[in-house]
Protein backbone atom coordinates (compact mmCIF):
# COMPACT_ATOMS: atom_id res chain seq x y z
CA UNK A 1 0.00 0.00 0.00
CA UNK A 2 1.26 3.49 -0.87
CA UNK A 3 1.56 5.22 2.49
CA UNK A 4 2.16 8.61 0.85
CA UNK A 5 -1.54 8.83 -0.01
CA UNK A 6 -2.51 7.97 3.57
CA UNK A 7 -0.07 10.55 4.87
CA UNK A 8 -1.56 13.29 2.69
CA UNK A 9 -4.92 12.68 4.29
CA UNK A 10 -3.68 12.93 7.87
CA UNK A 11 -0.78 15.38 7.71
CA UNK A 12 -2.85 18.28 9.06
CA UNK A 13 -3.85 16.16 12.05
CA UNK A 14 -0.27 14.97 12.60
CA UNK A 15 1.11 18.52 12.51
CA UNK A 16 -1.57 19.76 14.91
CA UNK A 17 -0.80 16.87 17.27
CA UNK A 18 2.93 17.66 17.23
CA UNK A 19 2.25 21.33 17.96
CA UNK A 20 -0.18 20.48 20.77
CA UNK A 21 2.71 19.73 23.12
CA UNK A 22 5.10 22.52 22.13
CA UNK A 23 5.50 25.24 19.53
CA UNK A 24 7.97 24.48 16.77
CA UNK A 25 9.63 25.79 13.63
CA UNK A 26 9.40 23.98 10.31
CA UNK A 27 12.39 21.67 10.58
CA UNK A 28 11.62 20.93 14.23
CA UNK A 29 8.06 19.87 13.33
CA UNK A 30 9.44 17.69 10.53
CA UNK A 31 11.97 16.09 12.88
CA UNK A 32 9.30 15.38 15.51
CA UNK A 33 6.98 13.80 12.92
CA UNK A 34 9.78 11.55 11.69
CA UNK A 35 10.77 10.63 15.25
CA UNK A 36 7.13 9.62 15.86
CA UNK A 37 7.30 7.16 12.95
CA UNK A 38 6.31 9.20 9.90
CA UNK A 39 9.70 8.76 8.24
CA UNK A 40 8.34 9.26 4.71
CA UNK A 41 6.93 12.73 5.30
CA UNK A 42 8.42 15.23 2.83
CA UNK A 43 9.93 18.54 3.89
CA UNK A 44 7.83 20.54 1.43
CA UNK A 45 4.63 18.86 2.62
CA UNK A 46 5.25 19.90 6.22
CA UNK A 47 6.18 23.48 5.34
CA UNK A 48 3.11 23.74 3.09
CA UNK A 49 0.87 22.33 5.80
CA UNK A 50 2.19 24.83 8.35
CA UNK A 51 1.55 27.73 5.96
CA UNK A 52 -1.93 26.46 5.10
CA UNK A 53 -2.93 25.91 8.73
CA UNK A 54 -1.61 29.37 9.60
CA UNK A 55 -3.56 30.97 6.75
CA UNK A 56 -6.67 29.09 7.88
CA UNK A 57 -6.36 30.70 11.31
CA UNK A 58 -5.47 27.52 13.23
CA UNK A 59 -1.90 28.54 14.14
CA UNK A 60 -0.09 31.52 15.55
CA UNK A 61 3.43 32.36 14.47
CA UNK A 62 6.34 34.35 15.82
CA UNK A 63 10.00 34.79 14.92
CA UNK A 64 12.82 33.85 17.28
CA UNK A 65 16.51 34.65 16.80
CA UNK A 66 18.70 31.59 16.33
CA UNK A 67 22.30 31.21 17.47
CA UNK A 68 22.88 28.70 14.66
CA UNK A 69 21.77 30.72 11.64
CA UNK A 70 18.85 32.81 10.45
CA UNK A 71 15.85 33.63 12.62
CA UNK A 72 13.28 30.85 12.91
CA UNK A 73 9.54 31.17 12.45
CA UNK A 74 7.78 29.22 15.17
CA UNK A 75 4.20 27.99 14.96
CA UNK A 76 1.83 27.19 17.80
CA UNK A 77 -1.79 26.21 18.23
CA UNK A 78 -4.34 28.89 19.01
CA UNK A 79 -7.89 28.17 20.18
CA UNK A 80 -9.03 27.49 16.61
CA UNK A 81 -6.16 25.02 16.23
CA UNK A 82 -7.04 23.26 19.47
CA UNK A 83 -10.67 23.02 18.37
CA UNK A 84 -9.62 21.69 14.95
CA UNK A 85 -7.33 19.13 16.59
CA UNK A 86 -10.15 17.96 18.87
CA UNK A 87 -12.64 17.59 16.01
CA UNK A 88 -10.11 15.99 13.67
CA UNK A 89 -9.11 13.53 16.38
CA UNK A 90 -12.75 12.45 16.77
CA UNK A 91 -13.05 12.04 13.01
CA UNK A 92 -9.80 10.05 12.81
CA UNK A 93 -10.76 7.76 15.70
CA UNK A 94 -14.14 7.02 14.15
CA UNK A 95 -12.51 6.28 10.79
CA UNK A 96 -9.78 4.10 12.35
CA UNK A 97 -12.35 2.16 14.39
CA UNK A 98 -14.46 1.58 11.28
CA UNK A 99 -11.46 0.34 9.30
CA UNK A 100 -10.45 -1.96 12.15
CA UNK A 101 -13.91 -3.55 12.10
CA UNK A 102 -13.81 -3.93 8.32
CA UNK A 103 -10.34 -5.48 8.33
CA UNK A 104 -10.81 -7.77 11.31
CA UNK A 105 -10.71 -11.39 10.25
CA UNK A 106 -13.77 -13.36 11.14
CA UNK A 107 -13.19 -16.01 13.74
CA UNK A 108 -13.59 -19.55 12.47
CA UNK A 109 -16.98 -20.91 13.51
Amino acid sequence: MDTSQLLKGVLDLAVLAVLRDADGYGYDVLRRLRAAGLEDVADASVYGTLRRLFQAGALTSYVQPSEEGPHRKYYGLNQTGHDLLKQSTKTWNHFADTMSVLLREKEAA
